[in-house]
């Protein structure tokens, strides 16, 4: 086990390493476990970029609003479909299984986007994502297995069935729900070919799309403006501006994941075959 969190760890540590590092002096090698010269220059530089901010906050905005738009929107479908008394059930769920195999492919999906007058927008990235059928199946089979005492005292007492869901279903559901969180949070976190095809205004690129540019660009700076700045102080190279990014981009979802970590655990036993 100690093996295995080596190999694993490692990786993201020597990442850490080398964003405090400069870029010249890692270029030379021997950097393994500690910054050999240190420096903030590398995110001094990144936070100096207007682009790569620009893209971050993109990524930040459309995390939060994306989540939040699945969260609500599967849970409050999952919880109709949970119904006992619901017609055409079985047809419903047939829609949702064909929908969730079987797909169109991209170049309808495109279109469909078109006619949607959604290309090029911010709405891009969160509406087509507001229904997530996998964690819909989860939900459904969630929400069956509540008593069903809760919501018949409930409706004695006069509630709705908006007052059900919201008062009674959801405040019971926080493992459920903390763990589409998290899955849905990081899905749109680390999204990027939505960016790169549905999207053409570098205003709404997001962080791992300018990351996956720069990488592929190689040894070529992102823009004119990193390339000047490097040259200048001869510390920042495309590869530590690279793994700044990186770092930059695994940080947030490090900090979020250890306070939903005790509902996470809770949450992926949701589902499980009972003996």
């Amino acid at each position: 086990m100690v093996l295995v969190f080596l190999i694993t760890f490692y990786p993201f540590f020597y990442l850490l390493v080398v964003s405090f590092n400069k870029g010249m002096d890692t270029a030379l090698g021997g950097v393994y476990f500690w910054p050999r010269a240190f420096t903030l220059e590398n995110y001094s530089t990144f936070l100096n970029d207007p682009d790569w901010i620009k893209a971050f906050f993109v990524s930040a905005a459309r995390t939060v609003v994306g989540a939040a738009l699945g969260l609500f929107v599967t849970s409050l479908v999952a919880y109709g479909l949970s119904a006992r008394q619901l017609l055409f059930k079985k047809f419903y769920y047939m829609l949702f299984i064909v929908g969730m195999y079987v797909s169109g492919g991209l170049i309808p999906y495109y279109v469909v986007l078109r006619q949607l007058h959604l290309l090029n927008t911010f709405y891009v990235f969160v509406i087509p994502t507001m229904l997530n059928i996998f964690f819909l199946i989860i939900a459904v089979s969630f929400f069956r297995d509540l008593p069903p005492e809760m919501e018949e005292s409930a409706k004695i007492d006069g509630a709705s069935e908006w007052t059900i869901f919201n008062r009674i279903i959801l405040p019971v559901s926080k493992p459920l729900l903390a763990t589409m969180a998290l899955f849905l949070g990081v899905s749109q976190w680390n999204s990027w070919l939505d960016s790169a095809y549905f999207v053409s205004s570098d205003n709404l690129r997001t962080l791992t799309f300018r990351m996956i540019e720069i990488i592929n660009k190689g040894n070529i700076p992102l823009d004119s403006r990193s390339a000047e700045y490097a040259s200048q102080v001869a510390q920042v190279t495309p590869f530590s501006l690279q793994v700044t990014a990186m770092v930059i981009a695994v940080a947030p979802i490090i900090c979020v994941y250890p306070f939903l970590q005790k509902y996470f655990v809770k949450g992926t036993t949701i589902g499980a075959v009972k003996g």
